[in-house]
Protein backbone atom coordinates (compact mmCIF):
# COMPACT_ATOMS: atom_id res chain seq x y z
CA UNK A 1 0.00 0.00 0.00
CA UNK A 2 1.07 3.22 -1.21
CA UNK A 3 1.84 5.94 1.64
CA UNK A 4 -0.61 8.56 0.17
CA UNK A 5 -3.45 5.95 0.19
CA UNK A 6 -3.47 6.56 4.29
CA UNK A 7 -4.76 9.58 5.83
CA UNK A 8 -6.31 11.12 9.01
CA UNK A 9 -8.83 12.66 7.08
CA UNK A 10 -11.68 10.19 5.88
CA UNK A 11 -11.33 10.79 2.50
CA UNK A 12 -8.23 10.84 0.03
CA UNK A 13 -8.02 13.50 -2.75
CA UNK A 14 -9.29 12.70 -6.16
CA UNK A 15 -10.42 8.90 -4.81
CA UNK A 16 -13.90 7.87 -3.92
CA UNK A 17 -14.73 4.92 -1.34
CA UNK A 18 -15.55 2.04 -3.20
CA UNK A 19 -15.98 -0.48 -0.31
CA UNK A 20 -15.30 -0.21 3.44
CA UNK A 21 -13.70 -3.32 4.94
CA UNK A 22 -13.61 -2.41 8.89
CA UNK A 23 -11.21 -1.58 11.47
CA UNK A 24 -7.82 -2.27 11.25
CA UNK A 25 -5.13 -1.89 13.78
CA UNK A 26 -1.68 -2.26 14.62
CA UNK A 27 -0.57 -2.79 18.48
CA UNK A 28 2.85 -2.86 19.46
CA UNK A 29 4.08 -3.06 23.57
CA UNK A 30 7.70 -1.59 24.15
CA UNK A 31 9.94 -1.33 27.32
CA UNK A 32 12.43 1.12 27.83
CA UNK A 33 16.08 -0.70 28.50
CA UNK A 34 17.92 -0.05 31.21
CA UNK A 35 21.09 1.31 28.87
CA UNK A 36 18.27 3.57 26.88
CA UNK A 37 17.26 4.77 30.68
CA UNK A 38 20.48 5.59 31.57
CA UNK A 39 21.32 7.36 28.23
CA UNK A 40 18.47 9.50 28.61
CA UNK A 41 18.65 10.84 32.01
CA UNK A 42 22.10 11.38 30.83
CA UNK A 43 20.55 13.63 28.76
CA UNK A 44 17.64 15.50 30.96
CA UNK A 45 20.79 16.75 32.97
CA UNK A 46 21.26 19.25 29.85
CA UNK A 47 17.35 19.91 29.37
CA UNK A 48 15.81 19.99 26.21
CA UNK A 49 14.82 17.07 23.52
CA UNK A 50 15.48 13.97 24.66
CA UNK A 51 16.83 11.67 21.57
CA UNK A 52 16.87 8.57 22.92
CA UNK A 53 13.19 8.58 23.59
CA UNK A 54 11.93 10.17 20.65
CA UNK A 55 13.58 7.44 18.84
CA UNK A 56 12.38 4.78 20.75
CA UNK A 57 8.69 7.02 20.61
CA UNK A 58 8.76 7.33 17.03
CA UNK A 59 9.84 3.76 16.17
CA UNK A 60 6.82 2.41 18.14
CA UNK A 61 4.34 4.52 16.37
CA UNK A 62 6.39 3.29 12.37
CA UNK A 63 6.00 -0.25 13.82
CA UNK A 64 2.28 0.17 14.69
CA UNK A 65 1.49 1.88 10.99
CA UNK A 66 3.09 -0.68 9.41
CA UNK A 67 1.25 -3.56 11.19
CA UNK A 68 -2.03 -1.38 10.82
CA UNK A 69 -1.13 -1.86 7.04
CA UNK A 70 -0.78 -5.30 6.98
CA UNK A 71 -4.15 -5.84 8.59
CA UNK A 72 -5.31 -3.82 5.95
CA UNK A 73 -3.74 -5.55 2.96
CA UNK A 74 -4.72 -8.96 4.33
CA UNK A 75 -8.09 -7.99 4.15
CA UNK A 76 -7.52 -7.15 0.45
CA UNK A 77 -7.85 -2.67 1.12
CA UNK A 78 -6.01 -0.89 -0.87
CA UNK A 79 -6.03 2.31 1.51
CA UNK A 80 -6.59 3.16 5.30
CA UNK A 81 -8.61 6.19 6.20
CA UNK A 82 -9.29 8.06 9.68
CA UNK A 83 -6.27 6.56 10.69
CA UNK A 84 -5.66 7.67 14.70
CA UNK A 85 -3.07 6.78 17.60
CA UNK A 86 -3.37 6.25 21.02
CA UNK A 87 -0.85 5.00 23.68
CA UNK A 88 -1.11 3.89 27.15
CA UNK A 89 1.42 2.97 30.09
CA UNK A 90 0.33 -1.00 31.08
CA UNK A 91 2.91 -0.81 33.97
CA UNK A 92 6.37 1.57 35.11
CA UNK A 93 7.99 1.64 31.54
CA UNK A 94 6.02 -0.39 29.06
CA UNK A 95 3.80 1.85 26.90
CA UNK A 96 1.71 0.33 24.06
CA UNK A 97 0.58 2.11 20.89
CA UNK A 98 -2.27 1.14 19.20
CA UNK A 99 -2.84 3.13 15.38
CA UNK A 100 -6.08 1.94 14.23
CA UNK A 101 -8.15 3.33 10.99
CA UNK A 102 -10.15 2.08 8.67
CA UNK A 103 -9.56 -0.23 6.03
CA UNK A 104 -11.12 0.38 2.12
CA UNK A 105 -11.08 0.00 -1.36
CA UNK A 106 -10.37 3.19 -3.23
CA UNK A 107 -11.13 4.07 -7.01
CA UNK A 108 -10.05 7.28 -8.80
CA UNK A 109 -12.98 9.55 -9.16
CA UNK A 110 -13.23 9.94 -13.00
CA UNK A 111 -14.94 13.45 -13.93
Amino acid sequence: MKHEATSTTFEISGYKVKKTLGVVKGIIVRSRSIFGNIGAGFQTLFGGNITLYTELCEKTREDAFKAMVQHAESLGANAVIGIRYESTEVMSGVTEVICYGTAVIIEENIM
